[in-house]
């Protein structure tokens, strides 16, 4: 249904009311001159002319519009409001950019995307002690000297902690591991805070209980897995070799465990001579009973789990398998490792070395 304007039927209606009372007027003017040409011939009235006039009925009053032709009022307001609403979109537009300038100068210019930083790659093998990890930083190009690094705890590493308040360095707690993101010009100093996070992190998932039940404190856990570390090569004989341990400490036997001596003397690749064998020196588990001073490297998880936790056995002994890549032979008493020493030692003659096979 077509929108019509009342205004604009008002004025069509007084227009015509105009047009119509113009001729009547004129009509009538017509008349009075007729009748005033009559009556000056024969002095006679005329009737016509004696008639009342009756005034056209007035209109009701409208409200003053613009003089705009009827046709057109309602394109000009439809013209209007588009108009109207073209500069409102136009006005909320330019406000909203002004206001979003001025916010935004007041907010601080975003930083460019940071340039990321080269690194390099750098992996401690399990059980190496800290002589071994120096000489490695040194190869890696790592600025500082690690065995003064490792000589004392940083601050907030603290080794009473782990029962190891008496401790002379750090050895057994920095733990092994690769890092791909150590920056390029990495100091000692930067791979001694992640070994010591890690060790932290590590240790925390680490079963205790039994260990405690034998009066071990985590310190002389990672002694006797530091024993393993350097002992074992075959995954599946950590917890045999610390039952072996165990056992032996239970009994106050001496561990027998070279390695010990190597540590001391930082020999890990000369045969062990007898007089050393038989030098009575603090890391001599053959003369001395009972646990090594400190661990003799820094032994991995699988290696701390095991010495938490060993294997229920009464195994006393452990003896190299000859012909094997480190496999051991693991025996309850003295005859049965009399035995398998003596065909070791066979093997040792005759090959002219170590009677191993990897």
């Amino acid at each position: 249904m077509e929108w019509h304007d009342p205004y604009a039927m008002d004025e069509a209606a007084q227009e015509r009311e105009r047009r119509r009372a113009e001729r009547e007027a004129k009509r009538r003017g017509r008349q009075q001159s007729l009748a005033e040409k009559v009556g000056a011939q024969d002095g006679k009235p005329d009737p016509v002319a004696e008639a009342p006039v009756v005034a056209p009925r007035p209109q009701p009053a409208s409200p003053p519009r613009p003089s705009t032709p009827a046709g057109g009022s309602l394109w000009a307001r439809r013209a209007l409001g588009l108009g109207a609403l073209i500069v409102a979109v136009v006005l909320v537009f330019v406000a909203g950019k002004a206001v979003k300038e001025v916010l935004s100068s007041d907010e601080p210019a975003a930083a460019p995307p940071a340039k990321a930083q080269p690194t390099q790659t750098i992996t401690i093998p399990e059980g190496e002690d800290r002589h071994q990890i120096a000489a490695l930083t040194k190869k890696e190009g790592l600025a500082g000297d690690y065995l003064k690094a490792t000589g004392k705890p940083p601050k907030g590493f603290d080794l009473a902690k782990y029962g190891a308040q008496d401790a002379p360095n750090l050895e057994g707690f920095l733990f092994p591991d690769t890092w791909n993101d150590l920056p390029k010009k990495a100091t000692v100093h930067d791979l001694v805070d992640r070994q010591l996070a890690d060790f932290q992190e590590r240790i925390k998932g680490v079963d205790m209980s039994y260990a405690k039940s034998k009066n071990l404190n985590v310190y002389d856990v990672l002694k006797i897995a530091s024993m393993i570390e350097r002992e074992i090569q075959v995954p599946d004989e950590r917890k045999l070799a610390a039952a072996v341990i165990y056992n032996r400490l239970h009994a106050g036997t001496p561990l027998g465990i070279d390695a010990t001596i190597r540590y001391e003397d930082h020999n890990y690749d000369q045969q062990l001579l007898e007089s050393r064998l038989n030098t009575d020196t603090p890391y001599n588990t053959r003369t001395h009973p009972g646990l090594p001073p400190t661990p003799i490297g820094n032994p991995g998880l699988a290696s701390i789990k095991a010495a938490a936790s060993p294997a229920k056995s009464d195994v006393f002994y452990f003896v190299v398998k000859p012909g094997t890549c480190g496999e051991h032979v693991f025996v309850k008493s003295q005859a049965e490792f009399n035995r398998a020493e003596a065909a070791y030692q066979q093997a040792l003659q005759e090959q002219g070395g170590s009677p191993t096979d990897c």
